[in-house]
């Protein structure tokens, strides 16, 4: 018997079970009548990299499983369902019970992967493991958008602190929540969301806003007041008025025993402002404050001025980040695999699919290096290398203890490095591909042949 925990969708007053597409309710509808209900396996992967990408951070898992774990009809859903006039009342009677009851097998959240490999595997029922496949991509897709963005900004900050402000430009409540724990998980320091930090217990991190020295009127009052109120975790938007003119008032009120952390600069060239700023505040006698610069960043702007050697100590990133400007979409598809034991494949031009449940063996050298990665059918291994797909849910129940953003973090900075140094590069980076076994080969050459 399936565990049930209790919805939480992000998203209040909305089913998690009805957030799905029409489509999956049909197909649930027509199995039921036709009684197809054997055992299905199912894959979802990326068909592709998206533009300037050389690998993706696999992020999303633990969001899945709590769904997939908590997946039910309540009745409020199910009468919905009976007045839209389109499924017989034998069908929402099934529904009353309908369970995720299968098993999932995933690689751990942080991996990175390249395109054609699957970030997890469904082996269900087929009834249950079709259904779940809108809200898997849902949750997955976004989630491993934004992680690999934020890994890539990660690797070009080159040690330096960088964080989460994108929730006001994020595309709603869920896509903040999700964009600021992928990026936590790709080893941001910080967030500026607070519910993040209540959901996952992400350090929170907030400077002022403009408005404050507005409604002021007086801006050296408004830094003194502001200084006064948060002791020593002051950091001081700057750039209301004067940049210059406000980092000397601040270097004042450092010398006057104002304890004050950093300041934040959110417009202009970051490069020139950041260097006039350092020098205002070292002559001041304010040497330990730090400086934060904001505004639309991405990895490419942080590249930029980490090579001009600009004196910034933290990055805060938004808008470029919780949308994933430059590559907002993963080519990401859940494929049936095989159904009753018998592989499953598409032949469709541009969109072939490989049968049969596979795994990813990844070869390391002597130093730790990625070699390649070879993709196989699920029951074969390959000497010398380590599989990335485990099992971590078995019978609609989790397996595995959830590991923490810190220790994912942890986990996205070991995978990188390990990776070829030209596939990290953030502009035309070299792009990998897994190989195939001899025997993913074999099973798919009924499907491979050229049409009549």
């Amino acid at each position: 018997m399936c565990g049930r925990k209790s919805v939480d969708c992000y998203s209040r007053g909305v089913s998690d079970a009805l957030l799905t597409d029409l489509y999956q309710l049909t197909m649930l509808e027509a199995y039921h009548a036709r009684g197809l209900e054997g055992p299905a396996v199912f894959e979802l992967y990326a068909r592709q990299l998206p533009a300037q990408r050389g690998f993706l951070v696999v992020a999303g898992l633990a969001p899945a499983l709590e769904y997939l774990e908590s997946l039910a009809f309540t009745p409020a859903d199910l009468d919905w369902l009976a007045s839209t006039g389109r499924f017989s009342s034998g069908f929402l009677e099934q529904l009353a019970t309908f369970r995720f009851c299968g098993d999932v097998w995933a690689v751990p959240e942080g991996t990175v992967v390249l395109a054609g490999e699957p970030w997890l595997r469904i082996e269900a029922r087929l009834p249950e493991a079709q259904y779940v496949e809108s809200r898997l991509i849902n949750l997955l897709h976004f989630s491993t958008l934004i992680a690999t963005k934020a890994a890539r900004c990660v690797l070009a900050a080159a040690g330096r602190p960088l964080v989460d402000f994108g929730m006001r430009r994020a595309h709603g409540a869920e896509a903040a929540l999700l964009a600021a724990r992928a990026a936590l998980l790709a080893g941001f320091a910080g967030t500026a969301t607070v519910a993040a930090g209540q959901r996952y217990g992400a350090p929170l991190v907030g400077t002022m806003a403009h408005s404050y020295v507005q409604a002021f009127g007086d801006e050296r009052a408004a830094f003194a007041h502001y200084a006064a109120t948060f002791p020593g975790a002051t950091t001081l938007l700057i750039d209301t008025h004067d940049t210059a003119a406000a980092a000397g008032t601040v270097a004042q009120l450092v010398r006057g025993g104002a304890q004050v952390h950093a300041v934040r600069i959110d417009s202009g060239d970051l490069a020139v402002e950041s260097r006039r700023v350092r020098a205002i505040l070292d002559a001041g006698g304010a040497q330990s404050v730090r400086i934060v610069v904001s505004g639309n960043l991405d990895e490419y702007a942080i590249e930029a001025l980490v090579h001009a050697g600009a004196p910034i100590d933290t990055f805060g990133l938004g808008t470029r980040l919780d949308t994933s400007a430059d590559a907002p979409t993963i080519d990401a598809v859940y494929k049936l695999q095989s159904y009753a034991g018998r592989p499953c494949a598409k032949r469709s031009p541009g969109k072939e699919t490989l049968p049969g449940a596979k795994q990813i063996w990844r070869r390391y050298d002597a130093a730790g290096q990625m070699v390649e990665d070879v993709v196989t059918l699920a029951d074969e291994t390959v000497a010398g290398a380590v599989p990335l797909l485990a099992c971590v849910m078995r019978q609609g129940q989790r397996v595995q203890a959830e590991q923490s953003l810190a220790q994912m973090a942890v986990a996205v900075g070991t995978a990188l490095a390990t990776m070829p140094t030209l596939s990290c590069r953030l502009r035309s980076p070299q792009v990998l591909v897994p190989r195939y076994s001899a025997a993913v080969i074999a099973l798919a050459q009924p499907w491979m042949q050229p049409r009549a």
